[in-house]
């Protein structure tokens, strides 16, 4: 009972559509690029110029040199910006055929009349579908594509683009800062409880291509809203570059989930920045799980400001053949009172290695703060590697905090009890597996909980020897 393995099933991903581009610049970022898109986008020019600054502080800034391995990405080779359409349609009748079926087949449009309180579908550089259901719209919920946020609320757009997440934050912030196209912009007004999930799709078609979303999140006092991405791309010989930022503010009392499936294809550089300031006894929850892409370097970051916010990252990472998963949480504590929690579960198989990369840090000042960080591995083979790099700095005498960390193997006598009750090895393991990160899938909604058991369990056939 040694190298147990599981594949995930890409298939039902694994498809290129042949389309033909509105838009599409030519390899390479320069000004004239930056420009080109802001163009194309019909941008005022605070936007203009912020793209044209964070131009020059991606191209100053290094590659960093700590985490995964980055020297094969050619930002030469990359299409910034492709477009399919210069229209977007908040009825999926009306979405171009071509671009209908892709959706279609990784099942957007049953998930939104099934679940979803609104959905939004981007395709390479631009959101093509875009809806809100009518009740939360009566209520004043702002559910669009970043590019319409920009034309509709632009003074809310200004107000907080780059407050939390500056353009000098990293090298990938200032790229996409840059390049940025599409995403979400969710307003919820004051004591609003949007009950019901709203999902964005993001979906890479091109090759040598280049995503760059932008999310923003405003969540004003007292309301609820609970938001969920998912992503894809086929697989290709060459590398695509998958480069987001995620800016949110919980105001007073209110409260954030933000949910991430990504099941990025194995030759996709999956390198983002999210981050959340919580203000007083606000609560903003990541849940985030990572299956796919050749590298994932992505460290959610909760800032909680207010006093008696409360910040949670649980987070889930499957690295196999060829993978390179470097995931983690930052928890900042800059108020008394504030509470956190970081979760991260690991499993790594044929060779691929994963990593928590973590930091928790309380301010002077932030009295009473209570805390705790738990890393759980699990090695499927001896290929296979897990490392953890947590970073705690403490500037408070009054915090209390917990810290563990495991690493281990599936235990031949966990697989024989099963086996000896008539389950198959296959079974037995995808058993095990999910068990461990139940604390996870429990989290989720029913159906993305069906659907991350399924990718995990498919053709178990042979993968265990």
């Amino acid at each position: 009972m040694t190298n147990q393995q599981i594949d995930f099933s890409y298939a039902k991903y694994d498809f290129k559509d042949d389309i033909k581009y509105k838009h599409l610049t030519a390899k390479g970022i320069d000004e004239q690029t930056v420009r080109t898109i802001s163009e194309i986008k019909n941008e005022p020019q605070w936007m203009l110029e912020t793209r044209l600054k964070a131009l020059k502080i991606f191209k100053s800034k290094p590659m960093p040199n700590w985490g995964a391995d980055l020297s094969q990405i050619n930002f030469d080779d990359i299409h910034y910006y492709a477009s399919p359409t210069d229209e977007k349609f908040n009825a999926w009748d009306m979405v171009p055929e071509d671009i209908k079926k892709t959706f279609d087949k990784i099942g957007i449009s049953e998930a939104e009349r099934k679940f979803l309180g609104g959905a939004s579908a981007q395709y390479d550089s631009e959101v093509v579908y875009h809806n809100l259901k009518k009740e939360w719209s009566e209520q004043g919920v702002v559910f669009l594509d970043m590019d319409t946020g920009l034309k509709e609320y632009p003074e809310v757009v200004r107000q907080y683009f780059g407050s939390v997440i500056p353009i000098t934050d990293n090298k990938f912030a200032a790229l996409n800062s840059a390049v940025w196209s599409g995403g979400s912009f969710v307003y919820v007004p004051e004591n609003v409880h949007v009950k019901i999930p709203l999902q964005a799709y993001f979906r890479i078609n091109t090759q040598n291509a280049g995503q760059f979303e932008r999310t923003m999140i405003i969540a004003e006092p007292g309301s609820r809203i609970n938001y969920v991405e998912g992503c894809s791309a086929p697989v290709y010989s060459a590398g695509a570059l998958h480069s987001a930022v995620v800016e949110i503010v919980a105001k007073k009392e209110a409260y954030v989930r933000y949910t991430t499936i990504q099941n990025w294809s194995s030759n996709v550089y999956n390198l983002v920045t999210k981050r959340a300031v919580a203000h007083e006894n606000s609560v903003v929850e990541w849940l985030d799980g990572n299956i796919g892409s050749r590298v994932t370097m992505k460290y959610p970051c909760i800032i909680l400001k207010g006093k008696g916010a409360r910040g949670e990252v649980l987070s889930v990472a499957f690295a196999g053949k060829g993978q390179n998963l470097d995931a983690g949480a930052k928890i900042i504590h800059q108020a008394p009172n504030t509470t956190s929690q970081i979760i991260s579960k690991s499993i790594s198989q044929a060779g691929g290695r994963s990593s928590y990369r973590g930091m928790l840090k309380v301010v002077k000042g932030a009295t009473n703060c209570k805390a705790f960080v738990q890393c759980d591995a699990y090695l499927l083979d001896q290929a296979s590697r897990s490392d953890t790099y947590p970073t705690i700095q403490i500037d408070e005498d009054t915090t209390t905090i917990g810290h563990e960390a495991k690493v281990g193997k599936i235990g031949s006598e966990k697989l024989f009890y099963l086996m000896s009750r008539g389950i198959p090895e296959k079974d037995a393991l995808a058993m095990i597996v999910l068990g461990f990160i139940e604390s996870f899938t429990k989290e989720l909604p029913m159906e993305y909980a069906v659907e991350l058991n399924r990718l995990i369990e498919v053709q178990l056939e042979g993968a265990v020897g």
